[in-house]
């Protein structure tokens, strides 16, 4: 059978995430927590065999990435496929202030509308055919072999929609964890999802000795 194993992680966390501001394409740093979650995911991918490392080109991610490749000496490649939403002009704001400003775009935000896009931002629709376009044309290079995607929030969403044949505007109900593993497995016909939102590295305090 022609298939990719895949490794997804979120990227660790950030100041904003805390807070609930919105990052999109902005370019934020991981925080403290967030650099200890990266280096704790490289160690739990330590004994894999990873061919590439690809990697959204915002710095959150990047830095996720960097970690891992430090640690399973393999390269790494950016891609701004790989990219959290756009969200436009909420970029920036948290929750409660996009609420607050504009309440009905919030309402079409909050309800998933797949056409809907926030001023100068990216419809669900939109960034469902770049994710799936990107990821599955990296994926088509390593037939046989193992990748790690290494991007945000929203692009994991998307991948598990695409595996599970989930529909844009339904409810989500699985984790998005930061620098959790997600598996999935891709062929030409499409994703699967092999394992979710595994956090037990985040929990195993052993790999702080690998770190430090």
């Amino acid at each position: 059978m022609q298939a990719t194993r895949i490794i997804a992680i979120r990227h660790g966390e950030t100041a904003w995430n805390v807070v609930t501001r919105l990052q999109g394409h902005l370019d934020i740093a991981l925080n403290e927590v967030g650099l200890w979650q990266a280096g704790r995911v490289a160690q739990a991918l330590a004994d894999e065999s990873i061919d590439t490392i690809y990697t959204s080109d915002l710095q959150r991610a990047r830095q996720t990435a960097q970690a891992i490749a430090e640690v399973a000496g393999c390269p790494v490649i950016a891609d701004a496929g790989l990219r959290e939403r756009g969200f436009g002009q909420f970029e920036g704001q948290t929750h409660a202030e996009i609420e607050s400003a504009w309440p009905e775009m919030s309402l079409q935000w909050r309800r998933r509308d797949p056409l809907w896009a926030p001023p100068g931002g990216e419809s669900l629709t939109t960034m469902r055919e770049r994710v799936l376009g990107t990821a599955s044309a990296l994926a088509a290079r390593h037939i046989g072999g193992q990748i790690v995607l290494v991007a945000h929030g929203g692009v994991m969403d998307i991948l598990y929609r695409l595996a599970t044949g989930q529909e844009l505007q339904a409810p989500r109900s699985w984790n998005l964890t930061n620098a959790a593993i997600n598996r999935l497995l891709w062929t030409p016909e499409g994703f699967t999802v092999v394992g979710w939102a595994d956090t037990g590295h985040l929990e195993n305090s052993s790999l702080d000795e690998a770190i430090t």
